[in-house]
């Protein structure tokens, strides 16, 4: 009504405009920018900043330039880390590439039971990693259960935790165990794209099941794959929780199994610890993950070219 009589007394209607606040949409991202900003981006410029200084866990430091770096050229230690990390990419990577995608292919049938199968394949991923390391470290002990079959069976106990390579192997099991889960559900969604079609038409031009696999399945997931190969490359080569569960915080035998992060983590810690030096390795894991991801695009890009 009071709209009405205005029209009445003016002879014409009456707009309201609505004032956008121009800060309207970063209020709403503010949340999120802040978290990222605290826990993100200021841990990052301060590790960088860190990495060339000689600060430790009670002393601020000074700027020390690429010391930390030259350090770095001469300490053993560094390079076995880089010598396990890059043994942990090599090993592990392929595995979880290839083995989702086979068991996706497993249990994207819609049969009786299979959900149960999908359920159980997932669960380790949501276990808790401790619990996972722990029930590993029962299992292949020497006194452990695996120890105990195989001693039953003629063939002796293996020092799955006590020689420098079966340690570094059975953690990448277990890391290959972990990942099946997450990988396979992320292939799950790809096959779920794949048109049908295409494998009535290979099947009717005569192709078996495993031509069909790498004929029609493999280029229709072939991004898929790539991104596969991206993310367990940079979670392999970062691995600390397995390898610091199995081989214990002095990283195995004489510290044979200790990977970059263990570095940083042993390093950088506690009332003595280096966190200038700590935070150059740091940088250099950064950089070998960067350059990782970009090795893995590069090579999609020449198979597509």
């Amino acid at each position: 009504m009071a709209s009405s009589s205005r029209v009445a007394r003016t002879g014409r209607p009456v707009t309201r405009v609505r004032r956008h606040l121009p800060t309207s949409p970063w209020l709403f991202a503010a949340p999120g920018l802040l978290i990222t900003g605290v826990f993100v981006l200021h841990p990052f410029v301060s590790t960088l900043i860190n990495a060339f200084t000689d600060r430790r866990t009670l002393i601020p430091g000074r700027f020390v330039g690429l010391a930390n770096f030259r350090e770095l050229l001469h300490d053993d230690m560094f390079w076995t880390g880089l010598r396990n990390s890059t043994l942990y990419v090599v090993g592990v990577v392929p595995a979880l590439v290839l083995l989702p995608l086979l068991l996706a292919l497993l249990v994207q049938k819609n049969i009786p039971g299979i959900t149960f199968f999908r359920s159980a394949f997932y669960t380790p991923v949501v276990a808790s990693i401790v619990v996972v390391g722990l029930i590993w470290v029962w299992l292949l002990d020497e006194r452990g259960l695996v120890n105990a079959l195989l001693e039953a069976i003629g063939v002796g106990r293996v020092g799955f935790l006590s020689d420098q390579w079966l340690l570094l192997l059975s953690a990448m099991a277990v890391t290959v165990w972990r990942g099946l889960g997450y990988y396979m559900i992320i292939y799950l969604a790809a096959l779920a794209n794949v048109p049908r079609e295409l494998h009535e038409a290979a099947q009717v031009d005569g192709a078996g099941a495993v031509r069909r696999f790498f004929t029609v399945t493999v280029p229709a997931v072939r991004s898929t794959m790539v991104l596969v190969a991206a993310l367990s490359s940079v979670s392999a080569f970062k691995v600390f929780s397995e390898v610091y569960l199995m081989a214990g915080p002095d990283g195995g035998p004489a510290g044979e199994d200790t990977t970059l992060v263990m570095l940083v983590q042993r390093t950088g810690t506690g009332l003595t610890g280096r966190v200038g030096y700590a935070s150059a390795i740091s940088v250099v894991v950064f950089v070998v993950t960067v350059v990782l991801m970009l090795l893995v695009l590069r090579a999609d890009r020449k198979e597509e070219a």
